[in-house]
């Protein structure tokens, strides 16, 4: 098998799962873009084995520890292992959940997502991406999957010489259908919705905002499919507002909110999040609760200064329009921004406001997007729910 020598101190030996193009000291053999390559240290001892791609600057994803192949029945069994987890998770729905989670479940760049007989796949990474067929049918095989979409329109495919596709895998093409969840109802429709169908990671979180809205005024930025807007509709809030630029995304909301039986209770508008608060603010208008659920603002870290620019003037547009013991409710999707720097920019927003902000709770991704703590990439989603304290 051909393969690669790693140099000292390069981020395996820390935990990581990842060889860089720059932490190569030889390479052995004639390694297939796409291919299996054996990974061995500066002294020749094995360290497992991996997917070459020389176009990434990642060029190694290490998937195994011992010597091994990406067959079928290696899928079938990897499937198994980490549906066995989730099955596990209490309170996790098993109809409703992502199965695979990339390098978090041993499988460099695969995304799978269930949405009952019906399953999402994204294939990030090249050697995935040459075996998604064989991927499909493990997953048939593993869970008797009635369709199997392929959703590779992320532009992480890109930086692995990727083209974006969305086809079928597996069966015909579902059409759109509803899901019920704590706290509102989601139409799926596998090939053209958000992500894999809904932001399955948001979905505790969106119960959480829920049981804090009894009674108060909600602003919702951001709203996208109406998550949060709904389940603080429906959790006894006295009014809602969502906003987001996107009309397609408000339509689905709207939808959802119809589903759900609240339609009547959220009023949506379809505005630049920015100049709807800028608006807002010098219009002096007020929330009792406030939730911000941005986009991503990085897609690397080159751009990190401009995100947090961003993330804090929202920040300070949101505390300016609370009122002491009002509640904010943030989150960041980038896992380019540091849990540390997002905490340090919502509390560099609150300085500029001139308010005192006290943490009710931190938010992160649900069970099923499980975090590897020695692979900081597998922990993207963070957030905070504060209370505006009054003046001492």
């Amino acid at each position: 098998m051909a393969g690669i020598v790693v140099k000292p101190r390069a981020r395996i030996f820390h935990g990581h799962e990842w060889v860089y193009a720059s932490d190569i000291q030889k390479i052995f053999g004639k390694p297939e873009p796409g291919g299996v390559v054996s990974l061995k240290d500066f002294k020749d001892r094995p360290l497992g084995s991996g997917i070459y791609n020389p176009v990434s600057q990642i060029a190694v994803r290490r998937f195994s520890r011992h010597r091994e192949e990406l067959s079928h029945e290696f899928f079938v069994r990897r499937l198994k292992r980490a549906w066995g987890r989730r099955e596990k998770m209490a309170g996790l729905d098993p109809q409703l959940c992502r199965v695979v989670w990339s390098e978090s479940d041993g499988l460099p760049g695969v995304v799978l997502d269930r949405y009952g007989p019906h399953f999402v796949l994204q294939t990030l990474t090249l050697a995935m991406d040459q075996r998604r067929e064989m991927i499909a049918a493990a997953v048939v095989e593993a869970f008797g999957a009635e369709t199997v979409t392929e959703r590779n329109e992320s532009p992480i495919r890109i930086a692995e010489g990727l083209e974006l596709r969305t086809g079928m895998l597996h069966g015909e093409a579902p059409a759109p259908f509803r899901v019920q969840v704590p706290g509102g109802t989601f139409l799926i429709d596998t090939m053209a919705g958000q992500k894999t169908g809904i932001y399955l990671d948001q979905l505790d979180n969106y119960r959480d905002a829920g049981a804090r809205a009894s009674g108060k005024r909600v602003l919702d930025c951001f709203c996208n499919q109406g998550g949060f807007a709904i389940a603080c509709a429906l959790g006894g809030a006295t009014e809602v507002t969502a906003v987001d630029v996107s009309e397609p995304a408000l339509a689905a909301a709207r939808a959802n909110a119809e589903a759900a039986g609240v339609a009547d209770r959220v009023k949506f508008v379809c505005a630049n999040v920015f100049d709807y608060l800028k608006e807002q603010e010098v219009a002096g208008s007020q929330w009792d609760y406030i939730i911000l659920d941005p986009p991503s603002f990085t897609r690397n870290r080159k751009s990190v200064s401009d995100a947090l620019r961003g993330y804090k003037e929202i920040h300070l547009r949101a505390l300016k329009m609370l009122p002491s013991g009002g509640l904010l409710s943030t989150y960041c999707c980038s896992h380019h921004v540091s849990s540390g720097d997002f905490r340090g920019v919502v509390l560099e927003a609150a300085v500029d406001a001139k308010k005192t902000l006290c943490l009710l709770a931190t938010h992160s991704q649900r069970m099923d997007h499980p975090v590897i703590p020695s692979i900081p990439e597998t922990e993207y989603l963070r957030g905070y729910t504060c209370e505006l304290l009054a003046a001492f």
